[in-house]
C-alpha cells in the first residue's frame, strides 16, 4: 500500500485548510450551531438555555390561532411522511396538488409548482429558464443565451442559480432598489431573452423594493419579470396594510412570483407561480423538482389549510403588523436609527463588524437571541441587527431589549 492510501483524512484534507479556518473563527456560533431543544416561538431553548428570540423567521405565533400541529398529524395519518419518490417517477401526492392550486390562486397566477425549500426553487427557476436540452426528436430547448438583470441584493440562492453564467455577460447586477441603475442596463442589453429578478422584502435589511417601478421598466423593456416574494406571501395585499400597491402588483403584473412557506405560513418549503405552459415545463427544466424530493405530504397539507386560515382571517396579521409597527416607533424613540422601511423586519444599522459581533454575545448573556448580519452577508463594517419581532413577544420582553440595547450603544460609544 501506497503512503498516500495510509495518510489520516485530515492530512489528505489539508490542502483545503478547513483547520485554519475553524482555527482562524473566533466567534465559535459562526460554525457549529448551538442545539436547539423543544419548539421555537417567542423564546428558544438554545444548549439548556432559555433566550427571548428575535431570529425566529416563523414570526405569527400561529398556534394561537390555527391548529397547525393538528393538521400536521391528520396529514400524516392520511398521507403518510413521505412521497417516497420523485415527482417524475411515480407522480404528486394529492396534498401536493392541492396546495400548488392554493397558492396560484393566493399569487394570481395561472400555475405553481413546489419545491423541498425556497432555496431550491429559486436555483430550479433560474436554471429552467437558461436550459439548453434535448430530451428527443423535436424535444428540446435552447435558452443558454438568457440574460439575467438582478438586484445586487437578492438572496444567495439566485446568485448560485446564475453562478458560472457569466457576470457581465449572462449575468448584470442593478444596484439596490435603484430603479434607474436598473433603467441605464436595460438599455445597453441586446433585446432578446431577459429576465429580471427582484425581492419584494429583503432579508439583509428588510427595505421593501419599488416593484412597480421595476415591472414598468419590464414592461418597457419586454423583459421577463420574477419577484422573490418569499418575505411577503401571505403579509402584504390587503389594502390597509403597508405596501399594498406592491403587492397588487405583484398579483396583476409579474410574471414569476417565487414564494417560500417558512415565513408567514411558519413551516417548510417554497414555490414558483406563474404561466400555466413555463410552470408545466419547469416539472422537468428546474432540475431541483426532478432529482430531489418535494416537502413531506403532511408539510403540503398543513401549509394549504394555514394559508385559508390567514385568508379567512386577517386580524391575525393585521394585528402583528400593528405589533411589529409599535416595536419599530419605540426602538426610534429610545433615539436608536433603523433601515427606514414599512416592513415588520426592523434593521439597526451597528457599523463595524467587531462591535456588532460583540454585541451579539452580549445580548446572549443577558438571555437574548440577537441575529447579527456582519460581512459577507453585507458590506465590511456595515453590520446590522436584523430583528423579526414575534407575534408572541410580550412587552416586558421588549422593553427588556431596548433597554439594554441602549446600555451596549452606550457602552461601545455608537
Amino acid at each position: 500500500m501506497t503512503a498516500s492510501h495510509t495518510r489520516a483524512p485530515a492530512d489528505r484534507l489539508a490542502p483545503w485548510a478547513f483547520g485554519a479556518f475553524v482555527e482562524a473563527n473566533t466567534h465559535e456560533t459562526a460554525y457549529r450551531p448551538p442545539v436547539v431543544d423543544g419548539p421555537v416561538g417567542p423564546t428558544i431553548v438554545r444548549n439548556g438555555r432559555e433566550l427571548v428570540n428575535f431570529a425566529s423567521i416563523s414570526f405569527l405565533d400561529l398556534e394561537r390561532h390555527v391548529p397547525v400541529r393538528r393538521h400536521f398529524a391528520e396529514g400524516a395519518l392520511a398521507h403518510g411522511l413521505s412521497t417516497a419518490g420523485s415527482r417524475m417517477t411515480q407522480g404528486i401526492c394529492r396534498p401536493h396538488q392541492v396546495l400548488e392550486e392554493t397558492i396560484a390562486h393566493h399569487t394570481g397566477k395561472e400555475q405553481a409548482i413546489t419545491f423541498a425549500t425556497g432555496l431550491l426553487a429559486n436555483i430550479g427557476f433560474v436554471h429552467a429558464m437558461s436550459s439548453s436540452a434535448r430530451f428527443d426528436a423535436g424535444i428540446e430547448v435552447r435558452n443558454h443565451d438568457t440574460v439575467f438583470v438582478v438586484d445586487r441584493d437578492v438572496h444567495w440562492s439566485i446568485w448560485k442559480g446564475v453562478e458560472g453564467l457569466g457576470y457581465g455577460r449572462g449575468v448584470h447586477a442593478f444596484r439596490h432598489n435603484d430603479v434607474a441603475d436598473l433603467a441605464r442596463i436595460l438599455d445597453r442589453i441586446r433585446p432578446g431573452k431577459t429576465v429580471v429578478i427582484a425581492e419584494s422584502v429583503y432579508s439583509a435589511d428588510g427595505t421593501m423594493g419599488p416593484i412597480v417601478e421595476i415591472l414598468d421598466e419590464c414592461d418597457r423593456h419586454g423583459a421577463v419579470s420574477m419577484i422573490d416574494d418569499a418575505n411577503g406571501f401571505m403579509v402584504y395585499g390587503p389594502g390597509n396594510r403597508p405596501y399594498a400597491r406592491e403587492a397588487e402588483a405583484i398579483r396583476e403584473r409579474a410574471d414569476f412570483v417565487m414564494v417560500s412557506l417558512s415565513k408567514a405560513i411558519g413551516l417548510e418549503g417554497g414555490a414558483i407561480a406563474g404561466p400555466a405552459e413555463a410552470i408545466d415545463a419547469f416539472e422537468l427544466l428546474s432540475g431541483t423538482s426532478m432529482f430531489t424530493a418535494a416537502v413531506q405530504p403532511p408539510t403540503a397539507y398543513a401549509a394549504k389549510r394555514t394559508i385559508d386560515a390567514l385568508a379567512s382571517d386577517p386580524a391575525i396579521v393585521d394585528d402583528y403588523l400593528a405589533h411589529a409597527a409599535r416595536f419599530r416607533r419605540q426602538i426610534h424613540e429610545a433615539g436608536t436609527p433603523t433601515t427606514p422601511t414599512d416592513s415588520y423586519m426592523l434593521s439597526v444599522p451597528i457599523g463595524n463588524d467587531a462591535a456588532a459581533l460583540q454585541m451579539r454575545e452580549w445580548f446572549v448573556e443577558d438571555g437574548y437571541l440577537v441575529p447579527v448580519f456582519s460581512y459577507p452577508a453585507v458590506s465590511r463594517n456595515q453590520a446590522l441587527l436584523r430583528l423579526f419581532p414575534h407575534a408572541g413577544h410580550t412587552e416586558e420582553q421588549m422593553d427588556g431589549f431596548l433597554r439594554i440595547l441602549r446600555t451596549y450603544r452606550r457602552r461601545l460609544g455608537l
